[in-house]
């Protein structure tokens, strides 16, 4: 069962990395990274209620005191990050703002060593080592080019680096009482209500009579979206927090391909090895089965 939790978190992952095609659509058309986000939680959760409706309305249903889960989720990780990570994409590049991104398995790694007890082994070491030398050779950041990066850029993508984190510190907390579905469609329905009332939407010209819009706003919502934390989110229920999110790290290295076969960047050698780099980090973070009862037992000794 482990092995496909880290599947779905995989496949989850890589859907995350085709977020850029329909993002720079989007900003085509006039719209601001605020907008986007509202447009992408918005559609999100109209489909998880509609599909939840169909396949099992029990699952809409939860408890009031544990609003504040979905609040950590939607709010202060969903909203935020994805503010962060769709300005970062503006302010540098989707390259650049993917690998700011994923900063993020260093949040959720020394969150989860607190929070969750989860154990700081060698190999969750080495692997994040692994994903941090892959991401900056993938950007380009080493050698040093001439191209200069905005700070701002840098640390809205920092940012979406921490929102991202606690996706998966709250959603670990949510997941003790809830379904993953349960769990991805509250998470943007709060969302989709916080931002709604202060996107501004509707101030944009023509945007509801123009059927592209809905077209990438739809696919926005599911592809990426809904499809992509559904997988992550079912893969969390079996594997630890901070093993996940280092998993999830395949997410540049497909932004990357897509900018090579979609808008024609040109991959260096340097990439190419940032890219095995990553990968190989992905592989490395999945200890074996008895390995991984050794630490746990040792564990169990210590206390």
């Amino acid at each position: 069962m482990e092995k496909w939790s880290y599947l779905f978190i995989v496949i989850g992952a890589s859907l995350w990395g085709t977020i850029g095609i329909f993002v720079q659509a989007l900003y085509s058309y006039g719209l601001s990274p605020l907008q986007v986000v509202t447009v992408r939680v918005t559609f999100a959760a109209i489909l998880l209620v509609f599909m939840l409706l169909i396949q099992n309305p029990s699952l809409l249903k939860i408890d009031k005191r544990d609003y504040k889960y979905f609040v950590g989720t939607g709010i202060f990780s969903i909203v935020f990050f994805n503010w962060c990570f769709f300005t970062a994409i503006q302010e540098t590049s989707l390259s650049v703002a993917a690998v700011l991104l994923y900063t993020g398995p260093a949040f959720v790694t020394i969150l989860s060593r607190f929070l969750f007890k989860e154990w700081l082994t060698k190999r969750k070491l080495f692997a994040l080592l692994l994903t941090l030398i892959g991401c900056i050779l993938v950007i380009g950041l080493f050698p040093l080019e001439q191209n200069q990066i905005s700070l701002y850029g840098v640390f809205v993508g920092l940012g979406s680096g921490l929102g991202y984190a606690l996706y998966s510190i709250f959603g670990k907390y949510a997941l003790a009482k809830y379904s993953s579905q349960t769990v991805t469609a509250y998470t943007f329905i709060f969302a989709s209500v916080a931002l709604l009332p202060i996107s501004g939407l509707w101030r944009v010209d023509n945007i509801f009579t123009t059927p592209e819009f809905w077209t990438y706003g739809i696919s926005l919502g599911l592809f990426p979206t809904v499809l992509a934390y559904l997988l992550y989110t079912r893969g969390l229920n079996k594997v630890e927090t901070s093993r996940a999110s280092i998993t999830a790290t395949i997410e540049p290295v497909v932004a990357t391909l897509i900018g090579i076969f979609i808008f024609g960047d040109l991959l260096t050698t340097w990439q190419l090895l940032g890219i095995f780099s990553v990968l190989l980090a992905v592989f490395f973070v999945q200890e074996r089965t008895q390995e991984k009862k050794v630490i746990l037992e040792k564990g169990c000794q210590a206390q």
